[in-house]
């Protein structure tokens, strides 16, 4: 059984929750006042009592709540117990020595102390489980919600999120990704593709008009180019030019705007930018907020380093001090904004790493049982969704797939994870229909 650490709005007071298994009967049975909340209209489970998917829809709590995201990609898998599921005392937990959080019997690895100060803001999810080992499958399958297939690639939660609630006339790119560049948005287009800033300590490239290049000169070169688009599209059609266009339009319309100032972090106070970590994924972090700030909608920033086959413990908290620091600050000032409950923030790799250490002093890549991190954009702080065995090797109850997670993503934005898509003339659906909302996440 997961004991669920859930605080209460009314009393402040720390309720625990009971669940038992996916399939089973009504999972979440809250004592005291927490019964109430079950029994509101609307909050049924969403992990069903038989094997019909239920949809996201205002019959549960957070749908809709959430209008963007900034998704923080931890590259190369993570440990899990060294990170947001320890296992002192056993075999492998390894050195490190996890940290209390405002929840009793909830703790987290040593490297995050500030994240364990927020964990009222944040839901752990310690159950994620999934089949791929391999980092560039494993890639794809968390950032599209399906694995890699050989006829249809399909596109990242970016993307989605740029095609299905951004606006189509917004003055800088829908979906910002800061770091190497992950997957992008397959069958949406190139005009939902992410914008990538590979240093966020570095302004975007070509943002000024050439000096010998003047911005009227431009313009008529730009009045030149869609006479031969019109043209070539009266003959083939307008959609074999229309993401060329728009792209081009864009481009045109961030040059323009006064909202490009969002990538400048030297206008950034010097304690903000300390408070956020001097590395690049702190910067990152800072720069994504501005971004948020400004009218993004989707952001993706990338922390790698996480393949720890080597010399673990070591690099773990060489990332985690990155992570805490960044992470922390970016809740902070978006809670502090009066941001956060329409944020989305979600953290989380490919995989795990097994529980087993190997003679390298390391850990190898591990699927069967990982962690996920989430706050925001209608999520329920203040919890521990699931658990692990005791040596952090199986999901012991209440397993989560990656399809799971993404139905609860579509969820909080009030998205149908259902919508057909054609691809090779195929019907796709944005994530996979055995996906189920993950209600404790906002109930």
């Amino acid at each position: 059984m997961t004991r669920l650490h859930i605080p209460d709005n009314i009393s402040g007071k720390l309720l625990q929750a009971n669940c038992c298994t996916r399939r089973g009967m009504l999972r979440t049975s809250l004592f005291a006042s927490a019964a109430a909340l079950l029994a509101r209209p609307g909050l049924r489970t969403a992990f069903g009592q038989d094997d019909t998917p239920i949809p996201p829809g205002d019959r549960l709590a957070g749908h809709g709540q959430a209008k963007r995201a900034i998704f923080i990609y931890l590259a190369g898998g993570p440990s899990h117990i060294d990170t947001w599921d320890p296992k002192p005392g056993r075999p492998t937990g390894g050195p490190l020595v996890p940290v209390k959080t405002p929840i009793p019997g909830v703790v987290v690895g040593e490297h995050l102390p500030k994240m364990a100060e927020r964990m009222l803001d944040i839901a752990i999810i310690r159950s994620m489980t999934s089949k791929e080992g391999n980092h560039s499958r494993a890639r794809t399958l968390v950032h599209t919600g399906y694995p890699p297939e050989a006829t249809v690639q399909h596109p990242s939660f970016g993307s989605t999120i740029s095609s299905e609630i951004a606006p189509d006339d917004f003055e800088l790119p829908n979906f910002i990704s800061i770091g190497p560049a992950q997957d992008g948005p397959a069958f949406l287009g190139v005009q939902n593709a992410p914008f990538v800033i590979a240093r966020p300590d570095r302004p975007p490239e070509n943002m000024e008009y050439h000096r010998a290049v003047r911005k009227d000169r431009v313009e008529r070169r730009l009045e030149l180019l869609k006479s031969f688009q019109d043209g070539f599209a009266s003959s083939r059609g307008d959609a074999v030019t229309a993401g060329h266009d728009d792209m081009f339009s864009k481009a045109k319309r961030m040059m323009d705007s006064p909202l490009r100032s969002a990538f400048d972090l030297e206008s950034e106070p010097a304690k903000v930018r300390e408070r956020y970590g001097s590395g690049r994924f702190g910067q990152g972090a800072l720069m994504g907020r501005r971004l948020l700030e400004s009218g993004v909608s989707a952001v993706e920033v990338v922390l790698g380093g996480w393949d720890t086959h080597d010399d673990n413990f070591e690099r773990v908290g060489a990332n985690c001090s990155q992570l805490d620091a960044g992470l922390s600050a970016l809740l902070d000032d978006l809670k502090d904004r009066g941001m956060l409950d329409t944020t989305l923030v979600a953290c989380f790799g490919e995989f795990g790493r097994t529980p087993r250490i190997n003679d390298r002093n390391g850990r190898d890549h591990y699927a069967r049982a990982w962690s996920a991190v989430l706050a925001g954009g209608g999520v329920m702080g203040g919890q521990v969704i699931g658990q692990t065995d005791e040596n952090g090797e199986a999901p012991k109850d209440l397993p989560v797939q990656v399809s799971d997670l993404h139905a609860s993503i579509w969820h909080a934005f009030g998205v149908d994870p259902w919508k057909e898509f054609s691809a090779n003339d195929r019907p796709i659906t944005i994530t996979p229909k055995e996906g189920r909302v993950v209600e404790q996440l906002f109930a």
